[in-house]
């Protein structure tokens, strides 16, 4: 399915989108050496709930997960990448961490992710791969232009991370967002130029380049849900959801000023 959202959905759409910027940069500001990702759930619900939105992770059970999730946020710490299960763990000093975030207000999904360092110990390549994924993703939002194809917003993504020297591993990539969190038309973060869907004024877009430091290859965890460099080698993971518009690509997840 995909959906092209009407002017007052767009309007709801923001809301939402703000809603995850904002609640993803309270939780960056809070983490640090030996919080628990239990305790980054546990913040995530509250801040959901705070506002009156709902949680796309709680129930979801798509066919690739042991589902249901049965949490508010995906947190992948080091060689961990997707669908990052929370558990019991206390975050170290050079711990690289992905947020990943979707809920639903008014009845309209956004979802968002980012990648960070926790703590002094900071390693330059970890940055660097950080780095090339927001480079990717404002590539990819750039080509997001009304009229352009999907294979566009593809090349965008897969020229900057080929260039800074990652595999890009095709398995999973952006989607189509809406009334539910996935949705068509799929986002490959690498692709042929002019193929694929044409893009139009309302249609919602979540678009996320990620990548392994050595590898495209990933294994499971046996939590069902969490995706590891097959190498053991760190990742990073960055997400905006955005709305093409007749004026181009506006980022929806932004938080608020």
């Amino acid at each position: 399915m995909i959906e092209i959202l009407s002017p007052a959905e767009l309007l709801k759409a923001q809301a939402a989108g703000e809603l995850v910027g904002t609640i993803l940069a309270r939780l960056k500001s809070e983490c640090a050496v030996g919080t628990n990702l239990l305790e980054i759930d546990r913040r995530t619900k509250a801040m959901i709930e705070q506002a009156g939105a709902v949680s796309c992770y709680v129930d979801y059970a798509p066919s690739f997960g042991r589902g249901p999730f049965g949490h508010y946020i995906c947190t992948a710490v080091n060689d961990a990448v997707l669908h990052g299960k929370p558990h019991n763990y206390k975050l170290k000093n050079g711990d690289l961490l992905t947020l990943d975030l979707a809920v639903t207000l008014n009845g309209i999904s956004a979802d968002a992710a980012i990648s960070f360092i926790i703590g002094d110990k900071q390693d330059p390549a970890d940055q660097r791969m950080i780095d090339a994924t927001e480079a990717a993703l404002a590539a990819g939002i750039q080509a997001a232009q009304p009229g352009a194809r999907i294979g566009d917003i593809s090349y965008a993504i897969g020229g900057v991370l080929s260039a800074a020297g990652y595999r890009i591993n095709l398995e999973y990539g952006g989607h189509g967002i809406g009334s539910t969190m996935h949705q068509d038309p799929h986002i490959s973060n690498n692709g042929k130029p002019g193929r694929g869907y044409v893009l139009q004024p309302g249609l919602l877009l979540a678009i996320e380049p990620w990548v392994m430091k050595d590898t495209n290859r990933l294994k499971i965890d046996a939590d069902g849900w969490t995706l590891r460099s097959a190498t053991g080698a760190r990742t990073a993971h960055t997400e905006h959801t955005i709305a093409v518009t007749e004026d181009g690509p506006q980022i929806l997840t932004l938080p608020a000023p």
